[in-house]
C-alpha cells in the first residue's frame, strides 16, 4: 500500500503551532525579566512607585510591550507581589523543611527570616513599604499583600504549634501570642536598622528570639539557636507548584 502523501495543510498548522509555542516560551520569559525589573524598582521606590511608564524606561521596551504584558497598573503590581512572595518562601520556607518538625524548623525559619532582612535593610521590604502604602486602599493590590502576610504568618504559627505538640514549649503557652512577637521582631528591627540606623539591631533581634524560646520554652530551659547553614537569600526565577500550606509542614 503506498504511503500517503503529507497534507500540507497539516503541515502547516504543525508548522504554525511550533512558532506559536516559541513565542508564547519567549513571552513568558520577557514578562520574567520585566517582572524582575519591576521588583528591583518596587523595592527602591515602593509598589506606588511602580509605573508602565518607567518599567518600560529601564527595561528599554516600549510603554505599549509592557502594557501588553500586564494590560493595566494594578495587575503589574499585583505580579510583583506574588513573584515577591515567590521569592521569599524558596528562600525562607522551603530551606526550614529540611530541619525536624518543632523548635529546629521555628529557629530555622527565624534564622532564614533574618538572612532575608539583612539583604532588606539595603533594598527595602515589599512587605512593609506595601503595607504603609495600601492600610487603608482597599482593592485587588491590598488583598494581594495582606493574603500573602496572612499566609506567612500561619505558616510561623503552625512552626509554633508543632514545637509545643513536640512538648518543646509550655503546655499552655499562647501560640499566637509566639508568632506575634516573633513577627514585631521583624518589624521592629526593619525599623531599628534601616529608619533608625541603630547598630547592633540585628543581635539584639536575635538575642530577642532567644528570649521568647527561653520564656515560653517547657521547664524554662533555655534553647540555642539553630545552628543549620542559612538559606541563600538569591533571585530565584522559577518557582515549584508547591506554596506555603499546613500539609508541607508535617
Amino acid at each position: 500500500m503506498p504511503i500517503a502523501e503529507p497534507d500540507p495543510k497539516t503541515q502547516r498548522s504543525s508548522r504554525d503551532a511550533g512558532q506559536d509555542g516559541r513565542a508564547l516560551h519567549k513571552g513568558q520569559q520577557t514578562k520574567l525579566a520585566i517582572i524582575d525589573a519591576a521588583l528591583g524598582l518596587a523595592a527602591q521606590l515602593g509598589l506606588e512607585g511602580l509605573s508602565i511608564g518607567v518599567l518600560a524606561e529601564v527595561t528599554g521596551m516600549s510603554k505599549s510591550g509592557v502594557f501588553a504584558h500586564f494590560g493595566s497598573r494594578e495587575e503589574l503590581q499585583i505580579s510583583v507581589i506574588r513573584e515577591y512572595f515567590s521569592r521569599f518562601e524558596h528562600e525562607i520556607f522551603y530551606p526550614a523543611l529540611n530541619e525536624p518538625r518543632g523548635l529546629p524548623r521555628l529557629q530555622a525559619l527565624f534564622s532564614n527570616w533574618m538572612q532575608r532582612v539583612t539583604v532588606e535593610i539595603q533594598s527595602g521590604c515589599i512587605f512593609i513599604s506595601g503595607a504603609v502604602d495600601f492600610d487603608d486602599r482597599p482593592g485587588p493590590v491590598r488583598d494581594a499583600l495582606a493574603s500573602s502576610v496572612k499566609t506567612w504568618l500561619a505558616a510561623v504559627q503552625r512552626a509554633v504549634v508543632q514545637a509545643k505538640e513536640e512538648g518543646q514549649l509550655l503546655a499552655d503557652a499562647d501560640e499566637r501570642q509566639i508568632g506575634f512577637e516573633i513577627h514585631g521582631l521583624i518589624l521592629a528591627v526593619h525599623y531599628e536598622a534601616r529608619f533608625l540606623k541603630t547598630p547592633g539591631s540585628l543581635a539584639r533581634a536575635n538575642k530577642a528570639f532567644e528570649q521568647i524560646l527561653a520564656r515560653y520554652g517547657a521547664d524554662g530551659r533555655a534553647v540555642k539557636t539553630v545552628t543549620s547553614k542559612p538559606a541563600i537569600v538569591k533571585p530565584i526565577r522559577k518557582s515549584t507548584p508547591r506554596s506555603i500550606t499546613p500539609s508541607h509542614q508535617e
